[in-house]
């Protein structure tokens, strides 16, 4: 897959709420909120490379995921393929200390937030319950 970029994310639900990282000053993306995550190194897998991005990012162990979905495109003229985990378990409570901040979000206050292109149609599929709530599992899309 010579020049497209791989990258995971992980989506964590927790009492109806997602949580999401901001992108800290001096990146490219400042000011976006994303799902933690972040470039597959050469040689990694991507399960390694979610577990070693929330260690660095939020300070946390990931001890369970699955995969979830995954987007592709090229929004800035570089094709990304971005795979999305759903994280089960961690060890420790997640920190800002490779992000600028991090939120436990609602569906509603998710769609008012300036979300990752990439990253909103994962949100907005997770709040597909329609109560108000994020759910905890992969909501099936429909097939044509």
């Amino acid at each position: 897959m010579s020049g497209t970029l791989l990258v995971v994310a992980g989506a964590l639900v927790r009492d109806g709420h997602l949580l999401l990282t901001l992108r800290p000053p001096g990146d490219p993306l400042a000011g976006f909120w994303e799902l933690p995550g972040g470039k597959v190194e050469v040689d990694e897998t991507p399960e390694a490379a979610l577990a070693r991005e929330w260690r660095e990012e939020l300070g946390v162990e990931v001890e369970s995921s699955s995969p979830m979905t995954f987007e592709s495109g090229a929004p800035n003229g570089r094709h990304v393929t971005l795979l999305v985990y759903l994280v089960h378990s961690l060890r420790g409570e997640p920190s800002p200390i490779g992000v600028a901040e991090l939120r436990w979000t609602t569906p509603e206050e998710a769609a008012g937030l300036p979300l990752l292109q990439a990253d909103r149609p994962v949100v907005e599929r997770l709040a597909l319950g329609g109560d108000g709530r994020f759910a905890s599992a992969p909501v099936p899309r429909d097939t044509p």
